[in-house]
């Protein structure tokens, strides 16, 4: 009796340390399952985030990209379309000035009365504005406006004068932003100020007289033979040169106006405004 009394508690405090020991194992996988679960929730979060990042990048990336192409269009707008131009602009004007030089060959017809719409047929010079600049024939802005050159009001209701004409309204127009723009800076001459166009056979000297420094585009009668605002009273020998206003827009135009003091042959050389210092 005294040897086997304390095996019963003995082989109680194992069966407790051996249930113990269960439930310790069972909670552990728990937890672990609770664990592995948070983990994946974690992960689940940043795959969403993930997907707001790409979205960013890709929403600033096109945002950049059209930056450049709105800065690439208007360097072209604004530089590229002036060096363009300018270079035609420059060779037309020397082509011109190569064939007038030439000597008249024996039994060739005489140079032609009208010209065709596009073709350079005189140079204009400002010398207060440092242009030289060649004119041809029409106001299309394809053939001669976007090239750089002036365009003489040449066609249909339009027409005026040459400036070899007895009487009359020579009238011209040119850019004065982008493609040239030899207009640009008219805004800057004052009455007194030589404007001379060359043609074949002579020098025309004209002096600027009075501007207009807005009007609409509807209003022609500026380009009459007498043209209205000028301050001329009567019929005379005139230039009317005309460009849009503001700069960088084509909402209004901007008129000049000159008239004529002197017409010098070619054979007696350029007048002195384009002579003197």
């Amino acid at each position: 009796m005294t040897a086997v009394a304390p095996s019963a508690p003995r082989e109680g405090r194992a069966a407790r340390r051996r249930a113990a020991q269960e439930a310790a194992k069972r909670s552990h996988a728990r937890a672990r399952r609770r664990g592995g679960g948070g983990r994946g929730r974690r992960r689940a979060r940043p795959r969403s985030g993930g997907a707001l990042v790409l979205l960013s990048r890709a929403a600033g990336e096109l945002f950049i990209t059209a930056g450049v192409v709105m800065l690439l269009f208007v360097t072209y707008q604004l530089w590229y379309t002036n060096v363009l131009a300018e270079r035609a602009a420059d060779g037309a004007a020397g082509s011109l000035q190569q064939t007038w030089e030439r000597p008249p060959v024996t039994g060739a017809p005489p140079p032609a009365a009208a010209f065709e719409p596009g073709q350079g047929f005189a140079i204009l010079h400002i010398p207060k504005l440092d242009l030289k600049v060649p004119v041809a024939e029409g106001i299309s802005k394809a053939k001669v406006l976007d090239k750089g050159m002036v365009g003489h009001y040449g066609e249909g209701a339009l027409k005026t004068a040459m400036p070899s004409d007895r009487q009359g309204n020579f009238a011209v127009a040119g850019h004065r932003n982008t493609h040239g723009e030899p207009f640009r800076y008219i805004n800057q001459l004052v009455p007194g100020d030589a404007i001379v166009v060359e043609t074949r056979d002579a020098y025309y000297t004209y002096q600027m007289a009075s501007a207009l420094p807005q009007t609409s585009p509807a209003n022609v009668a500026v380009i009459k033979p007498v043209p209205e605002g000028s301050g001329f009273t009567g019929p005379g020998r005139y230039i009317t040169l005309t460009t849009c206003t503001p700069e960088f827009t084509s909402t209004y135009r901007m008129i000049v106006w000159g008239r004529m003091t002197e017409e010098r042959p070619r054979s007696q050389g350029a007048p002195p405004a384009l002579t003197s210092p």
